[in-house]
């Protein structure tokens, strides 16, 4: 009992671990000869107190696994910090270039029931002539849904990814243009980084939230030019967010195109030394990326956290109206083979978005897999240490005197009912983020 409940507490509060069986060998290695070794340590998930290796399901979700989810939320934290302010390998001078947080929402396909503002920010009634409370379910869902248009909202989630895309070519031949230049000529001067977050309205349609940043040709690494401002950055986003379009589908002879919305908001990001705090600060805009990294369609509109096999599942979910609606609209376009392309019967939980949540320019930022090697390679060191000494500050397990052997193979997902009473009885070990764990 003992070795499982420390296998178990290694899962950092992991409700749906993946259950893997194999082995895993560590030789020591020549690097001179090449020549193997004895053997420096062996595991066997047989000999496992949970019968298999249990590793972390890395579920971005706070539906599906709250703790995996806020582990997401934690590194998209770092990445976009990294990005405004230096750290993680980004020098700290990034913080001097010019940067924006902007907002791009999704076009109307039909009044909805919200919470509109007058003057000073007050809350006036909606259309309907109710005030509605914050927290009310009839928000985001259509005054009339007969006449909403469906197929409109759920092709636009479909075709977001890529008017993304599309915007994101428009903003730095913008940017060139204002500075003079061609958008090939463009790269030799300054280059345009950004860092986007995904974010479902409670209408269900996708918008975005991106930090956008202008450095030099060399990305962080160098100064941008003079030029650069954030002004002209900001102007060049609300050009390019006019310009970018994505033509759709022809559907029942009816053509379709796609563009944001009119609602653009772009402020600029400044440091947190700036005006006692009060403007746009570096942390306020990280935080607040990575708060809708771990969310999906569920959290807006109580749609499904996971794939549909049969539409006929979705009898069982307790979801409002609008959402079953806009889910069995995403059924209905999934079987035309027009759309085949699009592949909305597989993204129907999700209203037909299928890009990523969370997306950055090779260049704005480290990355995710680096954040989680970090975190690994820590915990291996800590427990080389610990185990048998021979990992130095310098030199953390020795990689290259060690040769390793493994084959794993998935065996199920999940906790037994025994190990889920006893999982309920811990607190996540510290600092064990991301990491198989064998007792």
């Amino acid at each position: 009992m003992p070795a499982l409940l420390r296998q178990l507490s290694g899962l950092g509060g992991c409700t749906h671990p993946i259950r893997l069986d194999g082995h895993r060998t560590e030789h020591a290695l020549n690097t001179g000869t090449g020549e193997i070794g004895n053997v420096l340590h062996h595991l066997d998930s047989t000999a496992l107190p949970a019968g298999h290796l249990l590793v972390r399901c890395n579920n971005r979700r706070s539906t599906r696994c709250p703790a995996c989810a806020e582990v997401y939320r934690r590194d998209t934290f770092h990445l976009i910090t990294s990005g405004l302010r230096g750290g993680k390998g980004v020098p700290e001078r990034v913080a001097a270039h010019p940067r924006v947080f902007a907002t791009f929402t999704a076009p109307g396909f039909g009044p909805v029931h919200n919470r509109p503002t007058g003057p000073a920010r007050t809350i006036r009634p909606c259309r309907c002539g109710v005030l509605h409370d914050q927290e009310d379910a009839a928000l985001g869902t259509p005054l009339d849904p007969g006449t909403y248009d469906y197929d409109a909202a759920v092709l636009w989630n479909a075709h977001a990814g890529l008017l993304w895309r599309r915007f994101s070519i428009y903003l730095r031949r913008e940017v060139a243009k204002r500075a003079g230049l061609s958008q090939r000529t463009l790269r030799d001067y300054a280059r345009v980084s950004f860092a986007k977050v995904a974010e479902y309205q409670k209408r269900g349609a996708v918008h975005f939230h991106a930090v956008i940043r202008i450095d030099g040709p060399e990305g962080g690494d160098t100064p941008p030019p003079a030029w650069a401002t954030a002004e002209l950055l900001t102007d060049a986003i609300r050009t390019a967010t006019t310009a970018a379009q994505v033509d759709g589908p022809v559907i029942d002879h009816r053509a379709h195109a796609f563009a944001f919305g009119r609602q653009l908001d772009v402020r600029t990001i400044r440091s947190a030394d700036f005006d006692g705090g009060q403007e746009l600060t570096e942390r306020a805009v990280a935080a607040y990326i990575a708060k809708y990294a771990t969310k999906g369609a569920e959290t807006a509109t109580g749609a499904l956290d996971r794939p549909l096999k049969f539409l006929a599942e979705l009898a069982q979910f307790d979801i409002s109206d609008h959402a079953r609606r806009m889910v069995r609209t995403a059924w209905a376009l999934g079987s035309r083979k027009e759309l085949e392309e699009l592949r909305l019967r597989a993204w129907a939980h999700m209203l037909g978005f299928r890009g990523h949540f969370s997306t950055k320019s090779r260049r704005y930022s480290t990355t995710l897999g680096a954040l989680r090697t970090a975190r690994a390679g820590w915990r291996r060191a800590q427990a080389a240490a610990a185990s048998n000494g021979l990992a130095t500050s310098e030199n953390p397990y020795a990689p290259d005197t060690t040769l390793v052997l493994a084959h794993w193979v998935y065996a199920g997902t999940g906790l037994t009912d025994t190990e889920t009473w006893l999982a309920e009885t811990l607190e996540p070990a510290p600092g064990t983020e991301g990491e198989p764990t064998h007792g």
